[in-house]
């Protein structure tokens, strides 16, 4: 059975908790698509004021979801042991955090850090890229012979596009770009990503000048009617997503400012990071503000098995710069109430320096960097031992990184579930819990 229509056999209690967003717009989600458009012009037009700082939080929560592709080594960043057999050349700092010191490569975040809760206890499974990237980015649940969504494609499903209208999953990746269906798993195609490959919207977005505005409403409508019927005697997945894209594709149209490079400040400019990641962050802080759901920001280049160290002194300090711009605009903004900002790969580097001078995959021990939505400031959970070797307190898994981001965006992820052709399942890992140190509640 299809997600979207509620199932009978469930209970009262998982029906109101799970009812898909199509059906729970709430007078405050409403007057919220008010607002949304209101902020939408006003962030396109004017510089950011107290008005619509005040609108940005009557938003829906969003997630902004930073993947540094290859494996960020804690060692360098978030963990650091200088002056240890495996601590390397780079000194740690002091933080804004009394008694909170990170690597040197990190000086901005550093002066970020009471927004910040790291864990420096995260030990996973999957030592390599081809089953790490997806099983931690789909939350390592338990096999029930599915293949489960991404973090983004659930976010999609369980929250919904929100009153903006855009789509409620986006990639913004340094490469090509396009519709990314495998994402949503079992949850049906209409919840992948839409991927803009170099920050740059989709090809042929845009309306031709030969075509007037009464002209593409009438293929609008021609198209509306060829899809209800292809729809008929066809699975509701397929037709679903086939008129999603278009409907999408649309509201793309009208929100072309989104891709406007030449838009942006120059100080801003200045502050992430004049190189493709800084711009991407730019561009994401973009996203958020208009009110897309999930933004997710690729970095490559992080599988340092060689010169390490010169490696990260390059990634870490165009990161650095970038994650602290949006993490300082982000609370400038008040945004911070309802944005979850999430900083991760997909396993950490080892403590041991290879024959390359290069660290090589580790999930043993690594660590993982949020802040805002439903998340304590300024906190530091877990702790290897003093050779950054394996985890000295309780060690978590990605499952209860999972169960934490849902309950911080207000999802109840011991009640709410999945129903895939009328097979119950649980949102993330069944036997793993959230941290509950890391949640305001």
């Amino acid at each position: 059975m299809n997600r979207d229509e509620p199932n009978a056999e469930e209970t009262a209690v998982h029906r109101s908790l799970c009812k898909p967003w199509e059906h729970r717009l709430s007078r405050r989600q409403w007057l919220g698509g008010a607002a949304a458009g209101a902020v939408g012009a006003a962030s396109a037009a004017t510089p950011w004021n107290a008005v619509v700082a005040e609108e940005m939080k009557k938003q829906d929560r969003q997630v902004l979801f930073i993947w540094l592709d290859g494996g960020l080594s804690q060692l360098e960043s978030w963990d650091p042991k200088p002056g240890t057999q495996f601590g390397g050349p780079f000194r740690s700092i002091q933080t804004t955090l009394p008694g909170i010191r990170i690597s040197e490569l990190m000086p901005k975040s550093a002066q970020q850090m009471q927004h910040l809760a790291v864990v420096r206890s995260v030990a996973t499974q999957d030592n390599s890229h081809s089953a790490g990237v997806a099983r931690i980015q789909r939350g390592d649940p338990k096999d029930r012979g599915v293949v489960y969504p991404y973090f983004g494609s659930a976010v999609a499903k369980l929250l919904g596009p929100g009153p903006s209208k855009l789509p409620p999953y986006v990639w913004i990746k340094p490469g090509s770009g396009g519709f990314l269906h495998k994402d949503a798993g079992f949850l049906g195609p209409k919840f992948g990503a839409l991927a803009f490959g170099d920050g740059k919207p989709p090809a042929n977005l845009l309306r031709p000048e030969s075509i007037g505005a009464a002209d593409d409403a009438a293929r609008q409508r021609l198209r509306e009617n060829a899809n209800r019927r292809y729809s008929t005697g066809r699975r509701r997945q397929v037709s679903d997503a086939n008129s999603y894209v278009f409907d999408t594709a649309q509201t793309l149209m009208e929100r072309s400012d989104l891709f406007n490079a030449s838009s942006f400040d120059e100080r801003d400019l200045e502050r992430y990071g004049k190189n493709d990641f800084g711009r991407h962050m730019l561009q994401s802080r973009k996203m958020l503000e208009a009110g897309v759901r999930f933004v997710k920001v690729n970095s490559y280049g992080w599988d340092t098995h060689g010169d390490n160290f010169n490696g990260h002194l390059s990634l870490v300090a165009k990161f650095d710069r970038a994650f602290a711009a949006v993490i300082e605009d982000l609370a400038e903004r008040g945004m911070l109430e309802h944005v979850l900002v999430i900083a991760m790969s997909e396993f950490g580097r080892t403590p041991r320096i290879n024959g390359h001078i290069g660290r090589d995959h580790w999930p043993e021990a690594w660590s993982v960097a949020m802040a805002g939505s439903g998340i304590k400031s300024g906190v530091v959970v877990g702790e290897t031992n003093e050779a950054g070797t394996f985890v000295k307190s309780d060690p978590y898994d990605i499952g209860h990184m999972f169960h934490t981001w849902f309950r911080a965006l207000g999802i109840d992820s011991d009640e709410v579930g999945y129903t895939n052709n009328g097979q119950p399942l649980p949102i993330a890992h069944d036997e793993m819990g959230p941290i509950k140190e890391l949640l305001t509640s």
